[in-house]
């Protein structure tokens, strides 16, 4: 399983909400291409990125400090947050980013992610951030009316690889990620699914790899302390 420690980035900040709420934030650090280097420096292969006002306002303020990332910590990077345009994706892309995650656009633009996918076999993802089982959209400020089930038999569909999961009740929250949801879609869903939101011991990431899940994101409990990446990648090798 890969762990993808996560830098969620505002005003060049790295930042962590609480359960989505931008009133709840916290800023980690305002060095966010040193974390990068950090989690080279620990062994880890795989970062995720989140532009927190691309999310909210369908922009893309952070493109320099999400490319200089990738360029000093040489780490696969992922990137999410406000990706709505064929333009916005062919930007990241092309600047060296491994792969996009399309959000609210997988949801409102069947057009763009089918485009996207086509034009870029392999490296556009999609995340679901699900409240109550139903996807959320907008950096979490709207809920809709699609259930995470039937969300992910048509990303299947459409050939779609990979889909990062996030439960936003869990986000941030430091009380388990949501084994029983992951452990269902696990076993009734053939796509890669990367899990988000909660996980916030060395137990959750077992459990995670015994699923035989794809990936597993690291936010708040790195950067609490609560959880060493050097022994997450352990044990998600294991």
């Amino acid at each position: 399983m890969i762990i993808f420690p996560a830098i969620d980035i505002y005003e060049g900040k790295a930042v962590r909400l609480l359960k989505g709420d931008y009133s709840e934030m916290q800023v980690y650090s305002g060095d966010p291409v040193s974390v990068g280097r950090d989690f080279a420096s620990a062994g880890a292969t795989h970062v995720h990125l989140v532009d927190l006002e691309g999310a909210r306002d369908g922009t893309c303020p952070n493109l320099a400090t999400v490319v200089a990332i990738k360029r000093a910590s040489g780490l696969f990077c992922e990137i999410g947050g406000g990706i709505r345009s064929m333009e916005m994706i062919d930007t990241y892309l092309g600047e060296g980013l491994d792969r996009v995650i399309l959000g609210t656009a997988a949801l409102n633009d069947r057009d763009l992610l089918e485009a996207a996918v086509s034009r870029y076999p392999g490296r556009v993802a999609v995340g679901a951030d699900i409240r109550d089982g139903y996807l959320s959209v907008k950096g979490w400020t709207e809920d809709s009316s699609v259930h995470i089930d039937g969300f992910l038999d048509d990303m299947i569909s459409l050939g779609v690889e990979c889909v990062i999961v996030t439960d936003i009740s869990r986000d941030g929250a430091m009380q388990g990620t949501n084994r029983e949801l992951y452990r269902r879609l696990c076993c009734e869903k053939k796509i890669n699914i990367t899990a988000s939101g909660g996980v916030s011991d060395l137990d959750d990431v077992a459990a995670l790899r015994d699923m035989g899940l794809y990936g597993a994101i690291i936010g708040k409990a790195y950067y609490t302390g609560a959880i060493d990446l050097v022994k997450a990648l352990e044990v998600a090798s294991c």
